[in-house]
């Protein structure tokens, strides 16, 4: 039996024992394929030689996402994602020992994937435990370099693209769905005492940061999430067209998801910016609309 992160490091004999190729491989697999997200990992749509890729890279998302958010403690979690840390460094110098590097190093050389966007994640969710306020969407913009970028460069890497050109689309699409997910998940944050609303942009409508903690709605919050919301949509568009410069089946699933953040922009227009009453999800029936809305597009470009 398969255990997720926290469960696995309270595993002495998870810890300490070998973990062969074969059974890393069903483990990454298993972790990906066993936690909801919006989308799925890997869609049908990719090429199946490089759903284990796939399920490899996520498998080191998800731990370092819960070493630094599901363990509590502030100080453990900086001691354990430091020994993350190691523990990607050693598999750079061809030493690996936890399951999830033993089944990514292959991934790694397969693919020349740089140390870089696995330990620029590292970085943002040890940010996570020292900074919960940001000044302005610059500071923003610098966080989600770390956080969010590096994901979609890392996908692209996968998908045997590396070239700074759509390096730079995807880091648009990236940024605007971490800022979309903080827009969404504003009173999930708030519990964790996390603001991603910049402090400019709360000032500039009058609306102090108590009566954000306190949930208070009105003119002065709706006109803070109107602002941020329009900067995320400008983000959004700006990467849309990365989706016409990649592989078909991949063109998909980069305007699923972006499809499904601007959706998620929709709704939160839709209930009058009140995040604070409600969170903001898409409805099955609504994935499956957008789905068929990618499908059709790209089937519309492939003709033209």
């Amino acid at each position: 039996m398969f255990l997720g992160p926290t469960a696995f490091l309270n595993d002495p004999q998870q810890m300490q024992r070998a973990w062969p190729r074969e059974e890393s491989l069903n483990y990454t697999r298993w972790l990906a394929t066993h936690h909801y997200e919006n989308f799925q990992v890997v869609s049908f749509l990719l090429p199946k030689r490089l759903h284990q890729d796939f399920y490899n890279v996520y498998a080191f998302c998800r731990w370092s996402d819960d070493l630094g958010d599901e363990i509590g403690d502030t100080g453990e979690s900086l001691r354990l994602l430091s020994w993350w840390r190691g523990q990607l460094q050693a598999m750079y110098a061809g030493r690996v020992s936890h399951p999830v590097f033993v089944a990514l190093q292959a991934t790694i050389a397969q693919h020349q994937l740089p140390i870089e966007p696995f330990d620029h994640l590292i970085q943002a969710f040890e940010q996570d435990q020292t900074i919960t306020r940001y000044r302005n969407f610059e500071a923003l913009f610098e966080y989600c370099r770390y956080s969010a970028n590096p994901v979609g460069r890392l996908v692209l890497g996968l998908c045997g693209y590396q070239d700074p050109e759509r390096q730079a689309l995807s880091d648009a699409t990236c940024t605007a769905l971490q800022l979309a997910n903080f827009w969404q998940d504003v009173i999930v944050d708030l519990q964790k005492d996390r603001v991603y609303l910049p402090m400019d942009v709360l000032e500039r409508n009058a609306y102090p940061i108590e009566d954000l903690f306190a949930r208070r709605f009105d003119d002065r919050f709706r006109g803070a999430m109107k602002e941020a919301v329009g900067v995320a949509r400008e983000l959004f568009l700006k990467g849309l067209p990365l989706a016409g410069q990649v592989d078909r089946r991949l063109a998909i699933d980069l305007e699923l998801f972006s499809r499904g953040g601007l959706k998620i922009l929709e709704k939160i227009e839709r209930q009058d910016y009140d995040v604070l009453r409600a969170r903001p999800v898409i409805s099955k029936t609504e994935r499956l609309g957008l789905l068929l809305g990618a499908l059709t597009r790209r089937a519309f470009t492939r003709a033209a």
